[in-house]
């Protein structure tokens, strides 16, 4: 030590050159080689190529990879270094042989570079070919042999070099000239690219097909003189054709792709994509697509969620229509009019909170809230239905009556609870109508939902009764991410796991969601909770299912929001739905929490819990918080004769031949309507005529609603046709006189219907029946 400081005071000068040399020289290389925008690369779960989006400068230059496949690597080797390695990054016998040849041909005709100097060369963007040039390219050469491995050089030359036209790299160049991976070339393809680099604007494949065969056959009978392949491959490889042009990249998920470019421009991303799922998924749409245009219906998306890793399956944000349709929207995370898809939160919100049992008879007759009057899809009333079955059939006035019931403010906290990004404004903006469609929502986001709920209920089942503390994450579709559930606890995250569960046994039964059409679609060998939606005017069909593992959604319309005839939920996007379902695995059904339901007494007529006096009841599981719903409002005990045709009383039979009886009463509006769906649903029978009684009657009007604007119809003559007013009176037996605006009009008995023709304007109709009750409506007549 003390010599080489000795040496270095009495060598100065010396010391500060070779010092500045060292220096340079470990500085002589940049630390990016290449910085040139590369192509955004995506693949599948098994690194299949799904799609690229071209790189910025108009290449096709696919981001570097860690390895090359072995055949173009032999090749490349035997084509352009065969000493690679061996040599420190430059071979001083090919550059004397080099030199020697270009002097006696008095021009550059050969450079004699290593694939290190050529990596060198590739970097310092194609500086001109001159002797001082060559010496820079060695010198930084050898230091790229020291900072990196042969493997890693190597590397570098496969992902950057030309193979003509605007393909840069072996990966891009695989896909564009023969249509597959890297890893899956023949000999002869290998080959074919490994020639390409040399003189890639001469040797274009498509152009100078004569140059390019020659070139590779040279080469195949080079590596068979060696050994690396026998005969047999030798003649079937130069029996192998070249190339004629270019293949269009696979766009397996154009739209995934575009999605992953706005984080991740540039970047290969390894997405979670099942490639052979998402292949038929593909196929579905565009069998479907082709029938819907027919009727002016171009657009269409699909999402398929892995419930338990919470993975994308499958994405396709839009159907294979022209740009004059919108093909490039990706309309899974688009806002649209959510139909009836919120349906199900409304049910497992009001189960949650203990405000409903799944079999609750919720009212089903016309309903006017202010100037909203909601009407059933089949524009038909059944009086009284039980909610889960109002729920699987998708009526309209019993889902507002219980939204109503419930409560629009604790509602809409359900639904901020469950992240649902498009809900923008507050719950008095949307009104009842929330429930309907009245708010807009995505695809992304209600799928996420859906899986969220069903992976709260395995989970439970799965952990000893326990919930996650972030079950409603995002869901993902890059393989290198996984989903955070958060903590285990005791306290459930939006929804229990019982109102779960009773909402999917709900959902379930699908035999008639809207309508009683299109039930070839349902696939009654996989069990499966799902719910169609249809917005307002046809614009938006949806279609959600999940089971056990997966959950698929659909949504079928116009992007630019044109409603069509027919785009219902159940006849465009249900089809589809189930058509996906179908390739997926069968999965069994969710198994029932019973730690957080109880089994109790159900009165079989109501839904509700069984009262003392309910005649036919059931046990039943229910969700917990259901213990503090009401007993049956809807059975009273009536005295009557041994024909039970009429009621009785002490005042006109001795109590010993009085029988008593339990009977179920709906009120008079909803008995209206569900008579004529229930032909055994029996009236509250008369009292006998010789019997005094004093019991409260009710009465309802059937038609109009209060406040309701009513326009007269003419007929083919011009005749202005009468108004029918109905009411509904718990004793129909009784007299009814009718008023208009204090006018008498006339009187009903047992069909209280009455004919009228008012004057334009506002009017007060009332009536009264015999015993002096009664009921006054606000209308206004428009003719």
């Amino acid at each position: 030590m003390y010599r080489l400081i000795r040496y270095f005071k009495q060598n100065k000068i010396k010391s500060v050159v070779v010092l500045v040399f060292i220096v340079s020289y470990y500085f002589c290389l940049p630390q990016q080689l290449f910085k040139d925008p590369t192509a955004t690369v995506i693949t599948s779960e098994s690194n299949e190529l799904l799609g690229a989006l071209i790189a910025d400068d108009g290449q096709w230059r696919f981001p570097a990879n860690d390895s090359i496949p072995e055949k173009f690597k032999t090749c490349i080797l035997q084509f352009e270094d065969e000493y690679f390695y061996k040599h420190p990054g430059f071979n001083p016998v090919s550059i004397f042989k080099a030199i020697k040849g270009n002097i006696s041909s008095g021009s550059v005709k050969r450079g004699g570079s290593t694939l290190t100097q050529q990596v060198i060369r590739l970097s310092r963007k194609g500086q001109s070919r001159t002797y001082l040039e060559k010496v820079k390219e060695i010198i930084l050469a050898t230091r790229l042999e020291f900072k990196l491995s042969k493997e890693e050089i190597l590397n570098l030359y496969a992902s950057h070099a030309p193979f003509g036209g605007n393909v840069v790299g072996i990966d891009a160049a695989s896909w564009r000239y023969f249509n597959r991976n890297a890893s899956n070339l023949s000999w002869a393809e290998s080959a074919t690219l490994a020639v390409l680099p040399n003189a890639p604007s001469l040797i274009y494949p498509g152009k100078n097909q004569k140059h390019l065969l020659d070139k590779r056959n040279r080469l195949l009978k080079k590596i068979y003189n060696n050994g690396t392949i026998d005969e047999l491959t030798y003649e079937l490889s130069i029996a192998e054709g070249l190339p004629q042009k270019p293949y269009p990249l696979p766009q397996i998920a154009p739209h995934l792709l575009q999605k992953v470019a706005k984080d991740s421009r540039g970047k290969r991303i390894k997405t979670t994509i099942n490639i052979a799922l998402q292949e038929q998924a593909n196929t579905i749409v565009k069998q479907h697509y082709n029938l819907l245009k027919q009727n002016e219906i171009y657009n269409m998306s699909v999402l398929v969620l892995d419930v338990k890793t919470r993975k994308v399956l499958t994405y396709i944000g839009n159907s294979p229509t022209d740009n004059a349709h919108q093909k490039s929207v990706d309309i899974i995370d688009k806002p649209r009019s959510t139909g009836s898809i919120l349906k199900p939160f409304l049910y497992a919100a009001m189960l949650d909170a203990g405000d409903l049992l799944p079999n609750t008879l919720v009212a089903d007759v016309p309903t006017q809230f202010g100037s909203y009057q909601p009407e059933n899809y089949n524009q038909s009333y059944d009086g009284a239905v039980f909610a889960n079955e109002a729920l699987s059939r998708s009526l309209n006035v019993p889902i507002v009556r219980m939204l109503q019931e419930f409560g629009l403010d604790r509602f809409y906290h359900y639904l901020k609870a469950l992240k649902l990004k498009d809900l923008k404004y507050n719950a008095n903006h949307y009104g009842l109508s929330l429930v309907l469609g009245g708010a807009e929502s995505n695809l992304w986001d209600l799928c996420k939902s859906y899986a969220a709920m069903a992976s709260t209920l395995n989970h439970f089942n799965d952990n000893s009764s326990q919930y996650f503390t972030n079950e409603f994450c995002q869901p993902i579709y890059n393989s290198n991410n996984t989903i955070d559930l958060g903590k285990q606890t005791t306290q459930k995250d939006v929804f229990d796991a019982a109102s779960i569960y009773l909402t999917f046994e709900s959902m379930k039964q699908v035999n008639r969601p809207e309508s009683d059409e299109s039930w070839e679609y349902y696939d009654s060998s996989q069990e499966i909770a799902w719910k169609t939606g249809t917005s307002f005017g046809f614009r938006d069909a949806w279609a959600i299912g999940t089971t056990k593992d997966y959950v698929v959604g659909v949504w079928v319309g116009n992007a630019d929001g044109e409603g069509r005839p027919g785009l219902v939920g159940v006849q465009t996007a249900a089809p589809v739905l189930f058509d996906v379902f179908d390739l997926l695995p069968k999965t069994n059904w969710f198994a029932q929490p019973y730690d957080e339901m109880l089994e109790v007494d159900i009165c079989k007529k109501s839904g509700y819990r069984a009262s003392s006096i309910c005649d036919d009841t059931e046990l039943r599981f229910i969700q917990t918080s259901g213990k503090k719903t009401e007993p049956c409002p809807y059975h009273k005990i009536i005295h009557v004769d041994a024909t039970e045709q009429f009621q009785l009383n002490s005042s006109c039979e001795p109590v010993s031949q009085i029988n008593t009886k339990s009977w179920f009463v709906l009120p008079p509006l909803q008995a209206h309507y569900f008579k004529n769906k229930n032909p055994f649903y029996k009236p509250l029978p008369p009292f006998r005529a010789d019997c005094a009684t004093s019991v409260d009657v009710s009465m309802e009007f059937i038609y109009p609603n209060q406040q309701s604007t009513i326009y007269l119809p003419k007929d083919f003559n011009g005749k202005v046709n009468d108004l029918i007013l109905k009411v509904a009176h718990s004793k129909p037996e009784l007299e009814i006189y009718w008023y208009i605006d204090s006018e008498y009009i006339g009187s009903t008995k047992d069909i209280h219907d009455m004919a009228v023709l008012p004057t334009s304007g506002e009017h007060v109709i009332t009536v009264m029946d015999e015993l002096g009750n009664s009921l006054k409506h606000k209308i206004t007549i428009s003719k």
